[in-house]
């Protein structure tokens, strides 16, 4: 049998993986070969029903060249960090195999085809090189045998990814090695240890970012003292707050560090030189609104955080959901999609009272924000067993889909 599954003339894999959202922002190379960061960081995995990349990797003999196709369009297979990533999981593959573990295993030398795709918008700002690095790695892993540790192989195609491997809450750690060993994810704690916590996606935009991050944080490396003095000084104590937080399950210190967080990792843009400007006037208006919405409440019910973009992420608690996406369909009215503006889990209707409106609405901004997301957090990166379910099909093509 091990003869006949050698000869087999395709192998495929298919795996789903998650966006991550950093609480304590990572921003900033110290090696930009490795991917290896100026300071650790710590993000929350959102829940696959609602944001997923999946990918299906597929090998044979009978395949020319290395193939790839991206939400059914077809890319650029040599992408440097794409051929990082493939390289690592063959090495470690190689690995394994020195070691005799798997004499049926695949052909190294067979050309691969991969097909992935978003169930979100790619444009949206929402972290989708994460998502898709950190699927490519698992499928790639799962077709090769390969279970080592790997995150850091999905660092070497986009640094956030490295996070993308695990559920719930993560930390990247910076690592001390200058060959990038050291600097991996680790899980802090699983999705079901705060099963209150939720997350809403504020859609602003679809518009791609001004300045994209890899070349953005590189400019804050070499012109931004206040970056120098965020990695060195202020992270390493946040983080370790942002644990016992988490830890905890305390929503008050957890929400009030994630916006200071936030809002220093885009003092350190507006430092840059020439400055980098991700948040836009809307963005500001959402920041005023959570700030306006708590302060009326007299604790902090939501927290904002916003990565290299202008859309807003929000953590709440369960009970804080349906009155805040009131105040936020209030705020920002929806232009046409009214029945289309809250996705992802359901949402409760809520009524708001005289005093809260009066306090926390200001000027309505009709149709500024696109459409609300409504998740939670969740797990790593899945297999998918179900072979009705690869992107590829038997001609190691992509299926049409329907």
């Amino acid at each position: 049998a091990a003869a006949m599954a050698a000869e087999r003339s395709l192998a495929m894999a298919t795996c789903t993986a998650p966006v991550n959202i950093a609480v304590i922002k990572y921003w900033g190379k110290r090696d930009t070969d490795l991917i290896l960061p100026i300071n650790s960081s710590l993000s929350v995995t959102l829940h696959q029903d609602q944001l997923k990349t999946t990918t299906t990797a597929a090998a044979s003999r009978d395949f020319t060249e290395d193939r790839l196709w991206l939400n059914g369009k077809e890319a650029d297979v040599g992408h440097p960090r794409v051929q990082a990533c493939l390289r690592e999981v063959r090495r470690l593959a190689r690995k394994r195999r020195g070691s005799g573990e798997d004499t049926a295993a695949l052909s190294l030398s067979y050309k691969i085809h991969i097909a992935s795709e978003n169930n979100f918008p790619t444009a949206a700002g929402l972290a989708s090189s994460a998502a898709g690095y950190a699927c490519l790695v698992s499928a790639l892993a799962r077709l090769y045998g390969v279970e080592e540790e790997l995150s850091e192989v999905a660092r070497r195609g986009s640094g956030s990814a490295c996070r993308s491997m695990f559920g719930g809450f993560v930390q990247w750690q910076r690592g001390e090695r200058p060959d990038g060993t050291d600097s991996l994810a680790l899980q802090v704690a699983p999705e079901t240890h705060w099963p209150e916590l939720r997350v809403l996606v504020l859609v602003v935009s679809g518009e791609k970012k001004p300045v994209g991050s890899t070349a953005g944080m590189q400019t804050s490396v070499e012109t931004s003292p206040l970056l120098k003095h965020r990695a060195e000084v202020v992270v390493p104590e946040r983080l370790a707050q942002m644990m016992r937080h988490i830890r905890e399950r305390d929503f008050e210190g957890f929400g009030q560090l994630a916006m200071r967080d936030s809002n220093q990792f885009h003092a350190t843009c507006l430092d840059t030189f020439p400055p980098i400007f991700y948040l836009t006037d809307l963005s500001r208006h959402i920041i005023a609104l959570a700030h306006r919405y708590n302060a009326h409440h007299g604790h902090t019910k939501v927290a904002y955080t916003f990565d290299a973009g202008p859309n807003a992420v929000i953590f709440a608690l369960a009970d804080t959901v349906a009155e805040f996406v009131e105040v936020v369909r209030r705020s920002f009215p929806p232009a046409t999609n009214g029945d289309q503006f809250v996705r992802g889990l359901p949402v409760g209707s809520a009524a708001l009272s005289q005093e809260l409106v009066a306090a926390v609405v200001t000027e309505p901004l009709p149709g500024a924000v696109q459409y609300i997301l409504h998740t939670k957090p969740g797990p790593g990166p899945q297999l998918v067993d179900d072979p009705s379910q690869h992107l590829l099909g038997a001609d190691g093509l992509p299926r049409s889909r329907a």
